[in-house]
């Protein structure tokens, strides 16, 4: 009897086939089941644009000064859109009012600032008062302020939109004058040019506030009180120059005829400076420049200077308050200085306190020497564009050259300016152009300027 064996290389062999006749297999049938794998999906939440409804104000205010100062608040309060309240330190009878809260007691707490007020405590505990108050989950910023502050809610809301309101920010800007900051602190929001504070910062810090103002019973006013606790926290302000406490006192004219390019915020102290507008009383000077502010907030007082080689003429544009017409070609560095038409702070002015915080340049007393003043009249919408109208101011005996001597009315055309986004991290000053011909009516057209193209007179 024969007997078959199976030795390895057999195995081997058989196994290859077997590997073989798999793999041909497979390859002639391929598999008719579908792997399918699920995408995971990552949902981020965009938050819908900042707007008016995701401010809060709060205004200081007292008994005593609230009834001649409301006006001022009426013109950018808007009851249907503007969430307002006026903290008072008693009662008032008054129904023309936002919502109202009456300051709790401060006596608790010390002040020991020489000839200073103990109602600067009930001030800066307003902060904690605002947001302890608030339940409405959709603010965003707290935006502080005084009774004669002046806010331009629309540009705010666009400077607000830059930052993000989840984190901690301190947004605000120092005085006009040196002397000012020099006592107080460089690095603080003063109240009077109003100041906002982050939904995220104004949470921690009413926390705190009541605990941080027994340190600080020896410093004069609320902002500072204020300041001091955010420092305290580790934050430091964030500056933007469109807040404006004017701690300056007469003519302002030089500082509105020369606005940084930052949109226009905040305006303050209207009972202290003269009235705006010639022929118009403090608070009718405020609403004239509303019937521009109106229109096109982010353009009020935005500056763009423009020239007429021809004539030897250079305008230059505040818009909404004021065109100045020179004679000759002025640079436009030396136009973007403020000129001193204002007095100091301090009335008994010292060399401190004739120092600002901009760079200034001489206003003549001789009206011959300075130049001609065409102030805002009024506005007129078109269908894809406006134009402002200002009219000769100061009438006076002067010989000019024959391209202003005749001048009466300045029309400038414009379309609406755009704030966006890029405008608003980078802005850009706008160019103009001076159409011909003009005698008693200069026309000029706002635009925005070419990509390589500088302002300045051609030859």
């Amino acid at each position: 009897m024969s007997i078959f064996r199976i030795v390895p290389s057999n195995i081997k062999d058989i196994c290859l086939i077997i590997s073989s006749l798999s793999l041909l297999y497979l390859l002639s049938h391929p598999l008719t089941t579908q792997i399918t794998t699920t995408p995971t999906v990552i949902s981020v939440v965009t938050p819908p644009p900042t707007t008016i409804r995701h401010l809060l104000f709060s205004v200081a205010s007292s008994a005593k000064s609230y009834r001649n100062r409301k006006p001022y608040l009426h013109l950018w309060y808007k009851p249907k859109s503007t969430n307002v309240i006026v903290f008072l330190d008693r009662p008032v009878t008054d129904s023309d009012l936002p919502t109202v809260i009456i300051s709790s007691d401060t006596s608790q707490f010390p002040y020991t600032f020489p000839k200073g007020l103990r109602s600067a405590i009930r001030v800066a505990r307003i902060v904690k008062e605002a947001v302890d108050s608030d339940h409405s989950g959709d603010t965003r910023w707290y935006v502080f302020g005084d009774d004669d502050t002046v806010f331009f809610t629309e540009n705010l809301v666009r400077v607000l939109s830059k930052y993000d309101h989840d984190q901690w920010f301190y947004i605000g800007s120092r005085s006009e004058s040196y002397e000012q900051n020099l006592q107080h602190s460089f690095d603080m929001a003063f109240g009077g040019g109003g100041f906002a504070i982050s939904r995220s910062l104004g949470r921690v810090l009413a926390r705190v506030l009541d605990s941080c103002l027994m340190r600080y019973p020896h410093v004069y006013g609320s902002d500072s009180r204020v300041y001091s606790c955010l420092t305290e926290l580790g934050v430091e302000l964030t500056h933007e120059q469109g807040f404006h406490q004017v701690d300056v006192r007469g003519d302002l004219f030089g500082i509105l005829a020369a606005h940084p390019l930052s949109p226009l915020l905040s305006l303050h102290h209207f009972d202290i400076i003269d009235p705006i507008f010639p022929g118009l009383t403090k608070l009718d000077s405020v609403k004239h420049l509303f019937k521009a502010v109106n229109h096109d907030s982010p353009r009020i007082l935005q500056q763009a200077v423009c020239y007429d080689s021809s004539k030897s003429i250079t305008i230059s544009i505040s818009w909404g308050y004021v065109v100045q017409v020179f004679e000759g070609n002025q640079l436009l560095p030396d136009l973007i200085r403020v000129q001193k038409t204002f007095s100091s702070w301090r009335r008994k002015e010292n060399f401190f306190s004739s120092l600002h915080m901009f760079n200034t340049r001489n206003y003549s007393k001789d009206s011959c020497k300075n130049p001609d003043l065409f102030f805002f009249e009024g506005v007129v919408p078109e269908r894809n564009r406006s134009y402002t109208f200002y009219k000769r101011k100061n009438l006076m005996n002067c010989l000019r050259s024959n391209g202003i001597q005749d001048l009466i009315k300045i029309k400038v055309f414009s379309k609406k300016l755009d704030a966006d986004t890029q405008q608003m991290s980078s802005p850009r000053r706008q160019c103009c152009e001076i159409l011909p011909p003009y005698n008693e009516t200069m026309v000029v057209v706002l635009r925005r300027c070419e990509t390589d193209e500088l302002i300045a007179m051609n030859p």
